[in-house]
């Protein structure tokens, strides 16, 4: 049987931006890997005419509704009451709750005085599954009338995503038959929308597996999503797919779940036993960041100069005074000068250089915004690229530090760079 679910967060800091939502993304996560598909998100602020409302839309449309939030000892903890009613369940009083709540504070808050009100919390929907909550004082539950199941967690995210994992999903894998599996590609190189036109017929036509891309920061992802018993079945549903996906783009796509560039160089440097070195200026040390976020960096990468003035250029990396005075600061002949000088000094086999215009406006030579030169130098020469780049400041940055990446990728597989 196919179910689908509607996921409801309570709580109007939620509303107001105070603090992000990531239970629901968690809980989407979790059921896509037990086959259930998540239809609807749903914020209501801490007002039980609005939840019981909220709940009584979703079943309507979801057979499987999860909240979170609104559990707590405070009168604005508001959820349990309100998908009571709308189950036309009234709550009764669970004594093991409140011994356990008791406990809690005794052996945990040993300092804190329980409040009468924190017995709230032990009143639960009758005729539910409890869940115990091992990181704080108020239990879960589930109910089911007509078909559909509510399930109702806590909303601090450490509570959430532990009840997820210890008792939500195994109550829910009990109704699931089958499982959903995805792949996800990584492109570099080119546009979601050219992406898409290119694959059009391949979405269109695929639905299950399913193909959908997703834009992300100066690239794009495809996720392969195939809903199947068993993972071999599904991969064996999903590698034509993947096939065809390679054929028509080639060798824009950077990798199969690897994640990021800057993950898929650094595999490939330790595969390849090979360092790289960086010098850097409109990027600011972003290229280095990226490259270290990467555990294990420390293996290829030997190091990175933020050389950002013209000074810096000069006494950090060695670029000559008359290379900056005969071709300008932002230009091939800088980025190549970068790249080779703090190679040949740190020793490294592979080295990106890069300059440019980050914005915002022109700079002080009329270079327009977006003006970014990168090189790699090697063994086998210099090889330069020039992006023309555009939007803000952090895109132009973010985008001229993956292209540098992308340089090193491409490299680094023996393509054309």
């Amino acid at each position: 049987m196919t179910h689908t679910a509607e996921i409801i967060s309570v709580g109007t800091e939620l509303l107001l931006g105070n603090i992000i939502n990531t239970d629901a993304r968690d809980i989407s996560v979790a059921l896509s890997r037990i086959g259930i598909n998540v239809f609807y998100h749903s914020v209501v602020g801490d007002n039980a005419q609005r939840v019981t409302e909220a709940v009584n839309l979703a079943r309507t449309r979801a057979d499987i509704i999860i909240t979170t939030g609104g559990l707590g000892p405070t009168y604005d903890d508001l959820t349990k009451k309100s998908v009571a009613a709308a189950f036309g369940r009234k709550l009764v009083f669970h004594e093991n709750e409140a011994e356990k709540i008791r406990a809690f504070f005794k052996d945990r808050l040993g300092h804190a005085e329980m409040t009468p009100n924190n017995l709230q919390q032990a009143y639960l929907p009758e005729g539910c599954v409890v869940f115990d909550n091992g990181c704080g004082t108020a239990p879960g539950c589930a109910i089911e009338a007509d078909g559909i199941h509510a399930l109702m967690l806590p909303g601090p995210p450490r509570e959430c995503r532990a009840m997820l994992e210890a008792s939500a999903i195994p109550y829910l894998e009990k109704l699931s038959d089958s499982a959903i599996f995805s792949h996800n590609i990584h492109i570099f190189g080119m546009g979601e929308s050219s992406v898409e036109a290119r694959l059009e017929e391949i979405m269109r036509s695929s639905e299950n597996p399913t193909l959908a891309p997703y834009a992300k920061d100066s690239e794009v992802m495809l996720r392969v999503t195939a809903k199947a018993a068993a993972r071999d079945e599904a991969e064996a549903m999903m590698d034509p797919i993947i096939a065809r996906v390679r054929a028509e783009l080639g060798d824009i796509i950077y990798g199969i779940d690897t994640g990021t560039l800057e993950n898929t160089v650094v595999s490939l440097l330790r595969a390849r036993g090979m360092t790289l070195a960086v010098a850097e200026s409109c990027t600011g040390g972003l290229l280095s960041k990226r490259i270290t976020d990467i555990p294990g960096a420390s293996k290829v990468f030997l190091g990175g100069v933020i050389a950002y003035t013209d000074g810096a250029k000069t006494t950090l990396v060695g670029v000559p005074r008359g290379t900056i005075e005969k071709h300008g600061v932002v230009s091939p002949e800088v980025a190549e000068a970068l790249a080779m000088h703090v190679r040949e000094s740190l020793g490294a086999d592979i080295a990106l250089g890069i300059t440019g215009v980050a914005g915002p406006g022109a700079d002080e030579f009329g270079n327009p915004e977006g003006t970014v030169h990168i090189a790699l130098a090697s063994s086998d020469g210099v090889f330069r690229r020039s992006p023309p780049l555009f939007y803000d400041r952090t895109r132009i940055r973010v985008t001229a530090a993956s292209h540098a990446l992308d340089m090193a990728r491409r490299y680094l597989d023996g393509l054309h760079v």
